[in-house]
């Protein structure tokens, strides 16, 4: 409540300032990023963003932003409520760049009317408040640059109200491994027929019939367990993990691959290193995601599948997910080098559930049988001869869009020896 109250009070002091300002607002030109934007509507308030390409920014900014690291973030608010509202841009991003400070970036040594024409044109851009009753208001924040996808957090506040939309984007310009827009557009309106459970024993009982592993393209051998089931989607879970740092990774290209090898060799960072593909369903990940370090050898990543299951409607992604802690070459890929995983996989299990306690979105956990055991004693091996032992759960996490405090995400009472569920209810393991 303490963000909610703290918003009140700019807007307090910003109305004040703009209470004379009465002339209706124009919207910026609708050029093709608008046909990608994504929407989103709660109460009278309908919100549009979308995120520009370097070539998109330049046409649009006569200037190459993106070789300043600048991202701009297309936002429309159509306003249907009785109240006018006011866009935080530190909640876009709180790094953002004004448009006078972007504007003198380019300036140089250029001409005073070439100065004040490229200030005129990044204000005339910019997303101006308030967006009052009955408008709709258009305009860029300007952003740190991000690849692959972006959180895009809109804060919008009113004398005693406040509305916040979090929206996973795709940055165009990225070649995102599986197209993550055809495998959400696929999540929100399936093809297959779907098994939507309400009951918590039977959506139990669906994920432990789910296979151990993932496979190779054949079927005919195992790979890294199936450890990870995530229920949720674009409104909830995506906006989660991009909060704490997930991103997607790179499709195998072959300057992809090349980057990846230099990378390998040098240590250097690699952020959307790309994964090599595993099996489920007939067909190999849907998405791939990675929390990178400062160098290629380390990472967490994770592989997700999009299942013909549903949770009270929400799509259900069983997924694998593990350490990496260090890279090689190896026959055993088509890209020629592996990272080799940390054998612990419980571990990259548990830190991604305590991570996601963090993310405000997970509503529920708990976990289920289905990976089978394999003791340290006797580990087993992944497609790429890491070996790996595991006490044979996956974990279960659902997401909800409202904000759930880490002393109030509720646990599933399937299995209980579990050190995050005994923290969460306060007993000893």
């Amino acid at each position: 409540m303490d963000h909610v109250a703290t918003r009140l009070i700019v807007v307090a002091v910003v109305s004040g300032a703009l209470a004379a300002c009465t002339s209706t607002q124009s919207t910026a030109p609708v050029p093709a990023y608008h046909n990608r934007a994504v929407t989103r509507t709660e109460g009278g308030l309908q919100v549009s963003t979308a995120v520009l390409s370097p070539g998109e920014s330049t046409a649009i900014y006569g200037v190459p932003l993106a070789d300043k690291e600048i991202q701009p973030v297309w936002i429309e608010v159509r306003n249907r409520e009785d109240r006018s509202y006011f866009l935080l841009s530190p909640g876009v991003d709180p790094n953002f760049f004004p448009a006078s400070e972007a504007a003198e970036a380019f300036a140089g040594s250029a001409s005073q009317d070439h100065k004040i024409e490229l200030d005129r044109r990044f204000r005339t851009l910019a997303f101006r408040n308030p967006v009052r009753p009955g408008e709709t208001v258009a305009g860029f924040v300007l952003t740190n640059l991000n690849e692959g996808a972006k959180l895009v957090q809109i804060d919008l506040v009113a004398k005693e109200r406040a509305r916040t939309f979090s929206v996973f984007v795709a940055v165009p310009g990225f070649e995102a491994d599986y197209k993550t827009s055809q495998v959400f557009k696929r999540a929100a309106d399936p093809q297959e027929a779907t098994l939507n459970y309400t009951i918590d024993a039977d959506l139990r009982a669906a994920l432990e019939a789910l296979p151990c592993c993932a496979t190779n393209k054949d079927g005919t051998d195992d790979g890294d367990p199936l450890n990870l089931v995530i229920v949720g989607g674009l409104d909830d879970a995506f906006p989660a993990l991009v909060r704490r740092g997930w991103g997607v990774t790179e499709q195998k290209w072959s300057g992809a691959i090349w980057r990846m090898i230099g990378a390998a060799l040098s240590g250097e960072a690699y952020v959307n290193a790309p994964v090599s593909d595993l099996y489920l369903f007939g067909r190999a990940q849907d998405l791939a995601l990675q929390k990178a370090r400062d160098n290629v050898h380390q990472r967490n990543h994770m592989r997700l599948w999009l299942s013909n299951i549903r949770y009270h409607d929400k799509p259900v992604w069983v997924g694998q997910i593990s350490r990496d802690i260090g890279t090689r070459l190896t026959i055993h890929s088509p890209t020629f080098t592996t990272h080799k995983i940390d054998p612990d996989v419980d571990e990259a299990r548990t830190a991604f559930t305590e991570d996601m306690m963090y993310s405000q979105n997970l509503a529920e956990m708990g976990l289920a049988n289905g990976v089978g055991a394999a003791p340290r004693t006797a580990p087993r091996k992944n497609l790429t001869t890491d070996p790996y032992h595991t006490d044979g759960y996956r974990v279960v996490l659902v997401f909800d869009r409202q904000p759930t405090s880490i002393d109030h995400i509720q646990v599933f009472p399937w299995i209980t020896p579990y050190r995050v569920v005994h923290a969460v209810q306060g007993t000893p393991p």
